[in-house]
């Protein structure tokens, strides 16, 4: 058996790397998960949710499948074992003497690949992440065995560079031995990846849940859901072609020399589109993405500027983006993901300058004017902020006949409530790392655009 050690036992990993696994071993191969624990404390009760069920539970996947909705149900049963390091270290730390070990996945949040220089060696309970899988490599180090391939889901940028990064930097603090780090250095890969599902998890509601449970034909605590799409894009390292099959099992699954492409494709075409029509649908009246993609002129919007503004500056194979661009679209027309636009729109400002700025000024350096629809975009996004006033806590926007929260960075907040101009809040190099208002005709058009969204008129065609 192919053991894999997972640390985390949430929705995400069970309808992503898990199912992934299930179905490898429906295919003929034979792969065991072990899932650890990350933390100690559990409200949710979920290891005995896990025991009762005997490790067995349904991911289902909700979407649209020739222009129909679809429900698929797949029971897996790839879990071997689920493990509480913290009742249980033996069994834990076995598993890093187990020559069968090849694979460690990983997700702990954002937030869980980070280093605190006060963590102690002979401390488990309250150290990070990174210090106890450095802890876990040097036992298997001391049992005189080979690495493992590392693949960390978290979504920070080079995440396994970074985790890698804080076992060395533990490493050091603990003075562990030379050859530890020179071993991790050698044999272990830390392969960065890319992951892509949207996981809405067990359903919030009695009703979705009694229905999910009629598809299923029986009562399940560990119902997990999903959107029928799914990638993983992992950095090609070793040997691990032996261990992590490419194709589509279920997710599609890319080993590449390249994870930049996948990243760079994920970031402009999937978040910087969504970024890009936020602020309009709001304006506009959406409450949703399916709201916005089943609305002509919205939906519009959403195909032109990726086909003319997106795509062709992502790489050289247009093809390839393009695909991954009309999977995108099936994606926001998923009428069971039910993406609210108010939460989406979470920290606008700095999604605008890391997912769509990029692609604006790629626009602007091949075809020297701005990009029309991105320009749109930012248009609606400055409208929206210039409606902001202060309730108490709460900032707010009043648009024609509703309001909206908005969520983002004070400062911002501030600026806006406060009624201070466009013209500084473009030209301010510490928000967008650059004067916006150098671009030739962005200004004077932003400023035009969101006085006639002020009179009502909509921008789009």
């Amino acid at each position: 058996m192919i053991k894999i050690l997972q640390y985390g036992e949430g929705n995400f990993l069970r309808a992503f790397a898990d199912i992934y696994f299930h179905t490898l071993n429906r295919e003929g191969g034979d792969y065991g998960v072990y899932v650890i624990k990350p933390t100690p404390s559990d409200k949710s009760d979920m290891l005995k949710l896990f025991e009762k069920q005997k490790n067995k539970y349904h991911v289902i996947l909700r979407g649209t499948e020739n222009g129909k909705t679809a429900e698929t149900v797949c029971r897996v049963d790839s879990l071997e074992k689920i493990i509480n390091p913290f009742s249980d270290y033996e069994s834990y730390i076995a598993l890093a003497r187990d020559p069968d070990l090849k694979i460690i996945i990983s997700n702990t949040t954002e937030a869980g690949i980070c280093h605190n220089p006060n963590d102690p060696i002979e401390g488990f309970y309250d150290i990070t992440y990174p210090a106890k899988l450095t802890k876990f490599l040097y036992e298997r180090y001391r049992a005189g065995l080979d690495g493992v391939y590392i693949l960390p889901t978290e979504l920070i940028d080079g995440n396994a560079d970074e985790l890698k990064k804080c076992v060395n930097r533990y490493t050091e603090l603990w003075q562990l031995p030379t050859d530890f780090k020179l071993w991790n250095n050698k044999k272990n890969f830390y392969c960065n990846t890319l992951v892509d599902r949207i996981v809405s998890g067990y359903p919030a509601d009695e009703k979705t849940k009694t229905h999910l449970e009629e598809l299923i034909g029986e009562a399940d605590g560990l119902i997990s859901v999903g959107e029928p799409f799914g990638l993983w894009a992992i950095e090609k390292k070793g040997d691990i072609a032996k261990y992590i099959k490419e194709g589509v099992h279920n997710i599609e699954v890319i080993l590449t020399d390249d994870i930049g492409y996948y990243k760079k494709r994920k970031v402009r075409v999937l978040n910087g589109s969504h970024t890009n029509l936020v602020p309009a649908g709001l304006m506009l009246g959406a409450k949703t993405v399916y709201d916005c993609m089943t609305d002509e002129k919205l939906s519009a919007f959403v195909e032109t500027t990726l086909k003319n503004e997106i795509v062709p500056y992502v790489s050289d194979d247009i093809t390839a983006t393009t695909v991954f661009a009309n999977s995108v679209k099936d994606r926001f027309l998923n009428p069971f993901l039910n993406h609210l636009l108010a939460s989406i729109s979470l920290n606008s400002i700095s999604k605008w300058k890391a997912r769509v700025l990029p692609s604006f000024k790629d626009y602007y350096a091949a075809r020297g004017r701005i990009a029309p629809n991105l320009t749109t975009g930012f248009s609606y996004l400055m409208a929206l902020y210039s409606c902001i006033e202060k309730a108490g806590n709460i900032y707010e926007a009043k648009l024609h006949g509703h309001t909206v929260e908005i969520n983002d960075d004070t400062m911002y907040l501030e600026y806006f409530a406060k009624k201070r101009s466009i013209r500084g809040f473009m030209s301010n190099a510490d928000v967008w790392g650059e004067d916006l208002t150098r671009y030739e005709a962005f200004y004077d058009t932003v400023v035009t655009n969101i006085e006639k969204i002020k009179n009502g008129v909509c921008l789009l065609p």
